[in-house]
């Protein structure tokens, strides 16, 4: 859905850092594209593609948002927890979030192990193929800070979405959505859920990190006890807008914002397409007033800086 004013933020968006079709420069120019003014690039665990994208950001007049997607999990769900405007130079971050990409790691060879016992003979290898984690397409990018490079990390956070690709490849799914529904969904054949850390414990790290944190999708948990539990742990903001949700689950999470002081945020949760499916929504598909920035900067602090 394109946009036809320059005042709105899609503020989750993935690039070939993790599991985005497209890399952090040409996400940025999408964004300029669809008529966006500000644009967040919030890989899973990572933050190696900020560095490319803010100088895209920069080259072409557009707001570039530095942010990341924590894996946590909380009573046997998975949980997602948005970091924005935290300080990227800062290494106890960095070693964190490589920690985080250590259990991604791990589990994504516990995935592989349980199809080969399924019969289906996928390796890693063929995964990274997949993936193209050569890492051409985000050469060079270093973790990056709110402005300037800081420190080579890993540039790929191999994901679901890459082993997805790699059944299709190999003939053992029709689609990502097929390998999903009989693999890699919760709940399927060859799901695995490693031990996180929880959202309580990502939300202090963001702010550790001198960032503001914001409960992603909170619609996809189906659990609306789990996800005030998390709105009361000193989180700063609940992403209301997603292209998963409804009217009904807009209005309901605006609502849970409201009453708690928190900020309402929106974004696509753009990855692009996958062998002809849209993973979660078009660039733009979700977006807030700008005006949201000044929010999380203020809880970020980052004025202080």
């Amino acid at each position: 859905m394109a946009m036809t004013t320059r005042d709105r933020a899609d503020l989750h968006t993935h690039t070939t850092a993790s599991d985005g079709r497209y890399p952090p420069a040409q996400v940025v120019r999408l964004a300029l594209e669809v008529g966006l003014r500000a644009v967040a690039i919030t890989d899973h665990d990572t933050v190696a593609g900020i560095g490319e994208a803010l100088a895209e950001g920069r080259r072409l007049g557009i707001e570039v948002v530095p942010g990341a997607e924590l894996s946590t999990e909380l009573h046997g769900i998975d949980v997602h927890i948005l970091a924005y405007y935290t300080r990227n130079e800062d290494a106890l971050w960095l070693n964190r979030l490589a920690e985080l990409q250590g259990v991604r790691d791990r589990r994504n060879e516990q995935i592989i192990s349980r199809l080969n016992e399924l019969g289906v003979p996928i390796t890693m290898n063929e995964v990274r193929a997949a993936a193209g984690a050569d890492d051409r397409n985000v050469a060079g990018n270093a973790a990056g800070g709110n402005g300037e490079d800081a420190g080579k990390r890993s540039a790929r956070s191999i994901g679901r979405p890459h082993i997805a690709e790699a059944l299709v490849a190999a003939g053992a799914a029709e689609s990502v959505r097929d390998a999903f529904d009989r693999y890699l969904a919760s709940g399927a054949a060859a799901y695995v859920k490693p031990v996180r850390i929880t959202p309580q414990t990502a939300v202090k790290w963001i702010a550790d990190a001198g960032g503001a944190s914001v409960l992603a999708h909170p619609g996809l948990y189906r659990n609306d006890e789990l996800v005030r539990e998390v709105l009361a742990c000193g989180i700063h903001g609940v992403e209301a807008f997603h292209s998963d949700h409804g009217p009904e689950e807009q209005n309901k999470y605006m609502a849970m914002a409201s009453e708690r002081g928190l900020i309402a945020t929106g974004g696509s949760d753009f990855h692009g397409e996958r062998l002809g499916s849209t993973y979660h929504g078009a660039l733009g598909a979700r977006s807030v007033p700008v005006s949201v920035l000044e929010e999380l900067k203020a809880k970020a602090g980052l004025r202080d800086r």
